[in-house]
């Protein structure tokens, strides 16, 4: 989908639309800093007055058309979660079929699904809402336990704040690492959150506090090749034990865990050095750029070439 200018996002807001979820995207995207690569509204199947959930009412201005050259479309959550309205489902189907990117907060993939465009693919809601959805929309992989599935053209976020890590990853995918980063300070939020929406889910807490001191130390000891022996030398725990520990903090295999940290090493130094992409698979742990190409490609979908003539930060 060409396009010129600022990239257009308009979030559909349905009766009654959650305004936290709303307000996750119009502060990412319509931000006042934003306004060089993101131009924000939003839009709704009757404008005028339109009800939240949380017992105040929005002036939306924009119908349904404005839906026409959105690039990306940002579906907040809404309630009761009752099948939306024919016209709104078929804008989002008209969105999706002309490229639109389409990206749901919480329960708004509801609405998503209703439309059709999660049959067959793989998404996220609420955690509370998992076995209504499944009940519901059968041909959807339903995975409740991560904070944002992104399946290309079609991305959905688990419950309420993890849709703040899915626009900042839209933005991470439009602009890069820098960018995201400088958005997630602004709004004084981490830049990326590691592990799944069950964390939150009644889990307690491991009695010794959890393995946050050893994720930062591997993140920082990346160049080493570093084994989950020794992670979990460094936790003083037996590996098995550790592993299993691990993974229930970030729903992650440790491995897994370290190689994403050092993709995102990667695509970072990319980004803001003129290093070789020998040095930074050196730099980031990775041993060879081969090495480096291929957990790039999986992570990124792109060469690391690629990425950085993408994002190559050159000053302000």
């Amino acid at each position: 989908m060409e396009e010129q200018g600022p990239h257009r996002v308009v979030a559909l807001a349905l009766p009654a639309v959650v305004a936290f979820d709303l307000s996750i995207a119009a502060q990412i995207f319509g931000h006042r800093d934003e306004r060089s690569r993101y131009s924000f509204s939003v839009c709704s199947s009757e404008p005028g007055p339109l009800p939240t959930s949380t017992g105040f009412d929005i002036d939306v201005v924009h119908g349904l058309d404005a839906l026409a050259d959105a690039r990306t479309v940002v579906v907040p959550g809404f309630h009761p979660l009752d099948a939306p309205d024919d016209a709104s489902l078929g804008a989002l189907r008209g969105a999706a079929a002309r490229g639109a990117r389409i990206a749901s907060v919480c329960v708004g993939a509801f609405a998503v699904a209703e439309a059709g465009l999660l049959d067959g693919r793989a998404a996220t809601t609420h955690w509370e809402y998992a076995a209504d959805f499944r009940a519901r929309f059968p041909r959807v992989r339903l995975n409740p336990d991560v904070l944002y599935v992104d399946e290309g053209q079609v991305l959905t976020s688990a419950g309420i704040s993890a849709g703040i890590d899915l626009c900042l990853h839209l933005v991470r995918q439009d602009h890069g690492e820098r960018v995201a980063a400088d958005v997630a300070r602004r709004m004084v939020v981490a830049t990326h959150r590691t592990g799944g929406q069950t964390q939150y889910a009644a889990r307690p807490m491991p009695a010794d506090g959890g393995l946050g001191p050893t994720r930062e130390w591997a993140i920082a000891e990346m160049a080493r090749p570093l084994t989950v022996r020794h992670l979990a030398r460094h936790a003083g725990l037996p590996v098995r034990t550790f592993a299993r520990q691990f993974h229930d903090e970030v729903d992650a295999s440790p491995m897994r865990w370290l190689t994403a940290q050092r993709v995102r090493e990667a695509a970072r130094l990319l980004e803001a050095t003129s290093l070789g992409v020998d040095e930074v698979a050196e730099r980031c742990g990775f041993g060879s750029a081969a090495t480096l190409r291929v957990h790039f490609a999986r992570e990124l979908g792109a060469t690391p070439s690629t990425y950085r003539r993408r994002h190559r930060y050159r000053g302000e």
